[in-house]
């Protein structure tokens, strides 16, 4: 079974009724916002007779972009900035035409 409860993916064996494990993942996400903390993913497991609840926290990091002098998250940029960033060069993957001996030669004559 899987799942998103309030956002989070939840993930659950077959073994499990999908009510018991929505409660399970309801009790976790509930126990994560006690702490402060938010769930990206929640994987309900069987080990024997126990279950195994492995939930993982969401990323607190955020990607800033840096277009035209300001520093924003791409959520807040207007259409001009997600074009301006959509017509961005890779430089590492952009293939090089290096001058052959040849055209070296020819530029030095000119």
């Amino acid at each position: 079974m899987q799942k998103l409860i309030n956002g989070v993916r939840v993930s659950c064996v077959e073994d499990i009724p999908e009510l018991e494990a929505m409660e399970y993942a309801n009790d976790e996400i509930r126990l994560w916002a006690e702490k402060g903390k938010e769930i990206s993913s929640i994987f309900i497991t069987l080990d024997g007779y126990m279950i195994v609840i492995d939930a993982k926290e969401r990323s607190p990091i955020r990607r800033i972009r840096r277009i035209t002098g300001y520093l924003s998250e791409v959520t807040n940029f207007n259409d001009g900035k997600r074009n301006e960033l959509a017509d961005r060069r890779n430089h590492d993957e952009q293939e090089y035409n290096y001058p052959s001996e040849r055209e070296k030669y020819l530029k030095r004559m000119v």
